[in-house]
């Protein structure tokens, strides 16, 4: 097939465009990481751009080179074990009855309220605070996984995504003799493998990246999650230093070589790495997502 100039131009504007808007958001990222690998005085002078000027690892150095840090790891894996699957099944469990009509669920109203009511009130902090305490949570890793197990915009994302298919397929499985557990678990979520790949991204970013429960119900620091550690760890470093024996003799060395840019710097990417890991793998289950509606119906 003939390819008109006007498809030309319209295919090179449109690679162009792309690759700029591509440079605008990896250009941060590079400049972050250029800063995290660079001495004190190159950064607060602001010669680093995008290359490490004074090449140094003193900041991954002084974030990683203690016990904690290594804790705060497994605590966040741990987390990330933990709250994901239970993310999944609630959402899952949620997401099903809510997803069929009013003639099929009765109560489905009554219960999609009671939902929506949780995303536009808070009960605030304190009485958030006072369910995990007189429950027996606090400093256990199930204050960061019960207090947020059923994420609603999850459950509207999932719910959307079962509603919208086809009925004879339940209809079928019904006329096969299967019942509402057999329907969910072999005829919903195998074709709900996008959905199910978005609502587990999403709720691996949001149990990774939180650190402001593990400051509100972890009392000691060898309990605090990964982003709750880091987080100690850039706003006030010199106390955290003269908190960690392993660390007080190398102080003021540490004072002198690092800043709250650098040191800020090398946090952001240590949070992002297991991210960039996982997202890769989930991406094909997007496309798989535009194809199956793109040509459903």
């Amino acid at each position: 097939m003939k390819t008109s100039a006007a498809r030309r131009v319209f295919v090179v504007c449109n690679t162009v465009l792309l690759l700029v808007v591509a440079v605008i958001c990896i250009a941060p990222f590079v400049n972050l990481l250029a800063i995290s690998f660079s001495d004190k005085v190159s950064v607060a002078a602001g010669d680093v751009t995008f290359y490490p000027i004074g090449f140094t690892t003193v900041a991954y150095e002084f974030i990683t080179n203690t016990a904690k840090f290594t804790q705060s790891l497994v605590v966040s894996f741990e987390r990330v074990a933990l709250g994901v699957p239970v993310n999944l099944l609630l959402i899952v469990l949620t997401a099903y009855p809510l997803s069929k009509s009013v003639r099929e669920f009765h109560a489905r109203h009554i219960f999609s309220w009671f939902f929506v009511v949780t995303i536009l009130f808070n009960a605030g902090l304190i009485p958030t605070y006072m369910v995990v305490r007189y429950t027996g949570l606090i400093d256990s890793i199930w204050s960061l996984v019960l207090p947020t197990s059923v994420p609603v915009f999850s459950v509207l994302v999932a719910m959307n995504f079962m509603r919208s298919l086809p009925k004879e397929m339940e209809e079928a499985a019904y006329i096969d003799g299967a019942n509402h557990v057999q329907t969910l678990v072999r005829v919903i979520l195998p074709v709900s493998a996008p959905t199910i790949a978005t609502v587990t991204l999403f709720s691996f970013v949001a149990h990774w990246n939180s650190w402001f429960d593990g400051m509100i119900y972890m009392n000691k620091i060898e309990h605090y999650p990964l982003q709750t550690y880091l987080h100690t760890v850039v706003v006030n470093p010199a106390e955290f230093l003269r908190a960690n024996t392993d660390l007080t003799g190398n102080l003021a060395k540490y004072l002198t070589l690092i800043s709250h840019r650098t040191t800020g710097a090398a946090q952001m990417f240590l949070a992002m790495i297991p991210v960039l890991v996982v997202y890769p793998y989930l991406q094909k289950y997007f496309t798989t997502g535009l194809v199956m509606g793109s040509v459903k119906g």
